[in-house]
């Protein structure tokens, strides 16, 4: 009963906080993006590539959907989901930034191993 509680009063805070971080942290996630990415598919058509759930794939949609990832459109009684991929230039950026960071550590580390190496070589040659 309290989780009940707990989840009636705080899970609309908890889905707005979502972001497209969390949205491609979840590998079934991932693939709906692969799969949107090159064609607008309805929820069923998503759910018939998985061994899962309707519900559990509608799940993962509505997710994606809130982050912005997806849009979703009525056409009749279907709902088709598009890709909306601008949003993974957030993901992009952050990458970006410690790939910098890291490629100039790796670029010290290269240096110094160059440095040993010559040292190295004129040990030997004396």
């Amino acid at each position: 009963m309290l989780a009940f509680i707990f989840a009636s009063k705080y899970l609309h805070i908890m889905e707005s906080r979502r972001d497209v971080f969390q949205a491609i942290a979840d590998p079934t996630r991932r693939e709906i993006i692969n799969m949107l990415a090159h064609e607008s598919l309805n929820v069923n058509a998503i759910a018939g590539k998985f061994d899962t759930t309707r519900q559990a794939v509608s799940l993962h949609v509505k997710i994606l959907a809130e982050c912005g990832l997806i849009v979703i459109r009525q056409e009749g009684r279907e709902r088709f989901c598009e890709a909306r991929l601008d949003k993974l230039s957030e993901v992009s950026a952050w990458v970006e930034r410690y790939k910098k960071h890291w490629e100039s550590h790796l670029d010290s580390l290269e240096v110094y191993l160059e440095k040993l190496q010559k040292i190295k070589k004129n040990g030997k040659r004396k």
